[in-house]
């Protein structure tokens, strides 16, 4: 859960260095809007996931990333420290994430550290 948290936070950092819609106030900033994206995620997402379905099985998945973008626009309308342009941008971010999420698994996930103790 704790990495989870911190790699969403370095996910939105890398996304606000690597795109021009997207802006993170900051290292706090950061922390705070990968929490709230990850309440947001916990209570609304699975909700819109059962109401999309259909369009997501025709999409063969791929509509999920506009699901994760819409997430973060809608945490980026409540904190003022955060913000997404545009359903583009968010897409481009949710790709962002994912890709850092699937680095910081890979890298320091739970498998890893039963090998190592």
């Amino acid at each position: 859960m704790m990495l989870s948290w911190v790699a969403t936070a370095f996910a939105l950092l890398i996304g606000d260095r690597l795109m021009s819609g997207v802006f993170v106030g900051g290292i706090v900033s950061a922390l705070v809007a990968a929490a709230v994206l990850g309440l947001v995620n916990m209570t609304i997402k699975p909700i819109l996931l059962i109401l999309t379905l259909p369009i997501n099985l025709l999409t063969l998945g791929l509509f999920t990333f506009v699901i994760n973008a819409m997430m973060l626009g809608l945490v980026s309308w409540l904190l003022p420290g955060f913000q997404v342009a545009s359903l583009l941008s968010g897409i481009g971010l949710a790709i962002i994430i994912a890709i850092v999420h699937a680095v910081a698994v890979s890298l320091f996930g739970k498998d890893k550290e039963r090998v190592r103790g």
